[in-house]
């Protein structure tokens, strides 16, 4: 699986969930229109309407995939509504020097590829906010825009439920044969 895209630089620290979605959006049961909501209070004026200056309304900004974040990323409650939002949205992977561990967790599963950059590289993506950034799942990697890349640690099995495009349900019901065999000796 391979991810290319510009980047949307939100380079902020300590984005919390109620800032990704906040508390008051969660009554929803669906994921359905959680995008709306992305980053609601930095989004949209006290009248509902779309602050020109957040990088997110930005019309250059529709269509890219990769969010560039600071550190932490992900902090406070731990609610699936992040990750929801944020596929939602489009966004299909973030780079970040950092993610809380439970907002990376909720990623994972739900098919977000969270990205931890080391500071180096993530300085040289902070120093061209225009480029195209290539990422390659398989071989854990960013290509940088300087042509250099970084590598990435994964999880084996998120990684695997990623590139084939399953969640933990997924996988299980992929093994039922084996499953089935498995029960049938015991």
């Amino acid at each position: 699986m391979k991810i290319a895209s510009r980047v949307i630089p939100l380079v902020k620290e300590n984005i919390d969930t109620d800032q990704i979605i906040p508390a008051r959006f969660l009554k929803a049961v669906s994921k359905d229109g959680l995008d709306k909501n992305l980053f609601a209070d930095w989004r949209y004026d006290a009248s509902g309407a779309p602050r020109p200056d957040f990088v997110m309304n930005r019309p250059e900004m529709q269509g890219r995939q990769i969010l560039l974040v600071g550190d932490n990323f992900g902090s406070g409650s731990s609610r699936e509504h992040a990750p929801w939002a944020l596929a939602g949205w489009g966004i299909r992977a973030i780079l970040a020097r950092s993610f809380a561990d439970i907002f990376r967790n909720n990623a994972l599963k739900n098919g977000l590829v969270p990205v931890v950059l080391d500071p180096a590289s993530h300085a040289k993506l902070l120093a061209a906010p225009g480029a195209t950034v290539k990422i390659d799942l398989a071989s854990q990697t960013v290509a940088l825009p300087d042509g250099t890349t970084a590598s990435f640690p994964l999880d084996g099995f998120a990684k695997y439920c990623l590139m084939n495009g399953v969640d933990e349900l997924g996988f299980l019901l992929s093994k039922e044969q084996e499953i089935a065999a498995f029960e049938s000796k015991v």
